[in-house]
């Protein structure tokens, strides 16, 4: 496959080397330029590119930047996409880091935030999972200790795109329906940073609360 990842840090340089490793094409890109890339493609054999050439004629692109960060993308950035593009995001609000976002704050998912600000339906996923396990704790499937990753989403092809990558990666994909219910693998949900098995994260989803912890609050309110 194709693939495009906007985003070059903790998540996003582990999808890069986990997905060359299972032969994907893959292109990278950050807010620097692809020159501060270099030793991650010659690293890998991904392609540094820049940020409006990502999507280019990717299958699949990833978004795995901070929430600030995503209103500054081009505004144009699929334009030249190829169709039936899927967009991932990854992404997680901090807002110690990213400021005050109000839509988020009020209890719009994070992710339809994401997808309001790029103009572009968007499965999330990888938010729940620490970047060295993404590295490291893959298995292949049957396995006792294998992990398992909420995927959300509206589209249900796109969806099914992301469902087979993460297994692909070595982890049951759990189906954690549209978007709108993406708030249950949030940070501070009880899916968010654990190493569950597929049973445990469909009963750490169930047992998610939209009250957003005070420590994932503007303010710590």
């Amino acid at each position: 496959m194709k693939i495009g990842i906007i985003g070059a840090g903790h998540i996003g340089g582990t999808l890069v080397r986990r997905l060359r490793r299972l032969g994907h094409e893959v292109s990278v890109a950050n807010s620097r330029g692809p020159e501060t890339l270099a030793a991650l493609a010659a690293e890998t054999g991904a392609q540094a590119v820049t940020v409006a050439q990502a999507p280019g004629d990717a299958e699949l692109l990833v978004v795995t930047i901070p929430e600030r960060a995503v209103p500054d993308l081009p505004r144009d950035l699929f334009a030249q996409a190829a169709t039936g593009l899927v967009v991932v995001d990854t992404g997680n609000y901090y807002p110690q880091r990213d400021g005050r976002i109000e839509e988020i704050e009020a209890g719009l998912p994070e992710s339809r935030w994401v997808e309001r600000q790029l103009r572009h339906p968007v499965v999330k996923a990888f938010n729940t999972i620490h970047a060295a396990n993404l590295m490291n704790l893959g298995r292949p499937p049957g396995s006792p200790d294998r992990l398992a990753l909420p995927i959300a989403g509206d589209d249900e092809s796109a969806r099914a795109v992301v469902l087979d990558l993460v297994d692909q990666l070595g982890f049951d994909a759990v189906d954690a329906g549209g978007l709108d219910e993406s708030w249950r693998q949030q940070p501070g949900t009880p899916v968010y940073g654990t190493q569950l098995d597929a049973a445990g994260v469909r009963e750490a989803l169930a047992q998610a609360s939209r009250d957003r912890l005070p420590q994932f609050r503007a303010g710590g309110r």
